[in-house]
């Protein structure tokens, strides 16, 4: 005997508004969530409550969180029963729900002109307010369209869109908050580390390639004639030379690796796991493209650039992480005073 066919997303929300209704006018639904969304300052915590609580009060099979902060880019917190070929078109409908405040109904995600994905889906999505903007949207998807455009009741859209303000609040606070740390430990300037993260990345690093056995490097690197940008062009110009500097070391290290400003014109690369010929492979092409590197050319400047760096690793020099530090910056200094624009190991 052939199964029956699945009621579609509007429907089974159709059959399932009574009780709902009378859920959400009980008081406790607003202090359970409230409690369960400020038991948290981490905003994937908040999301992972908010996609395995959402099934049980709406029959929508897959749930998805995402944020944006301060109108950046839409970002997933968590999902769950979420197809990985629906993520764009969840992301799309999102993006739609946070810049439009309003909530989102489609029968079928394909033919929606509002989003303009290709993935055949009903999908609901719900804005998770802050103070006085939206910085995320629940988003719930089945892989089944529906005959008709699903919808909330009119009775029941008002008390759902309460019941989901405390989880607004906190994604926002989360949000806020890893903000705040994220400018702790960050260079104003260049939008690298700062010398502080510096400080706590190494003694992390250091304790784990001592419980592990594994090397750990530091170069210390100092930008030649740096002095001569600052007297020649102005502070300005010596400012946006940095930011291009740290670009360069940005872009010329590794995932893994930790990029620093240590101070000035100093600045320091953290390589986890990494040996003495490993560290000066990273060196070399961090001197090779500082020294190619056309300094100021958005200001019709042609300012040329090189760069001395000292290595050290550990447990070869060092057994701390102050000893690193301290090795590597002699071998720094070595440069400087033989020539500049080279490479220095530290040694015994």
């Amino acid at each position: 005997m052939a199964l029956a066919a699945q009621p579609d997303l509007m429907t089974r929300l159709r059959s399932s508004q009574r009780a709902l209704r009378a859920r959400l006018e009980r008081r406790e639904a607003l202090a359970d969530v409230l409690r369960a969304t400020h038991a948290s300052l981490d905003p994937q915590k908040v999301g992972e409550f908010l996609v395995s609580w959402a099934p049980g009060w709406l029959p929508v099979p897959g749930w998805a969180v995402l944020a944006s902060d301060a109108g950046r880019e839409v970002t997933l917190l968590a999902e769950h029963g979420v197809p990985v070929a629906a993520v764009p078109g969840v992301q799309a409908v999102a993006a739609w729900v946070i810049n439009s405040g309003a909530d989102f109904y489609s029968a079928d995600l394909a033919t929606d002109t509002r989003v303009r994905q290709h993935f055949a889906a009903a999908v609901v999505g719900f804005p998770l307010a802050g103070r006085g903007r939206t910085v995320g949207a629940l988003v719930g998807i089945d892989t089944m369209p529906s005959a008709v455009q699903p919808a909330l009741g009119a009775g029941v859209e008002g008390a759902w869109r309460t019941l989901l303000e405390p989880a607004g609040l906190a994604i926002e606070n989360a949000l806020l908050l890893q903000r705040a740390e994220a400018l702790s430990v960050t260079d104003d300037l260049t939008r690298l580390y700062n010398s502080r993260f510096l400080n706590l990345s190494l003694r992390r690093e250091t304790k784990r390639a001592t419980r592990g056995g594994k090397p750990l490097s530091l170069l210390f690197i100092d930008l030649d004639g740096f002095k001569n940008v600052n007297d020649t062009y102005g502070h300005l110009h010596g400012s946006r030379a940095l930011v291009e500097a740290a670009a360069v070391i940005r872009g010329s290290a590794r995932e893994t690796d930790v990029v620093a400003r240590f101070g000035g014109d100093e600045f320091a690369v953290v390589l986890p796991e990494t040996d003495p010929q490993g560290a000066r492979a990273v060196a070399q092409r961090i001197r090779d493209r500082i020294a190619e590197h056309c300094f100021l050319g958005s200001e019709m400047l042609d300012v040329r650039l090189t760069a001395s760096v000292g290595i050290a690793t550990l447990p070869d020099v060092a057994r701390s992480a102050e000893e690193l530090v301290q090795a590597a910056d002699r071998a720094m200094y070595k440069v400087k005073m033989s020539g500049k624009n080279g490479i220095q190991q530290a040694t015994d």
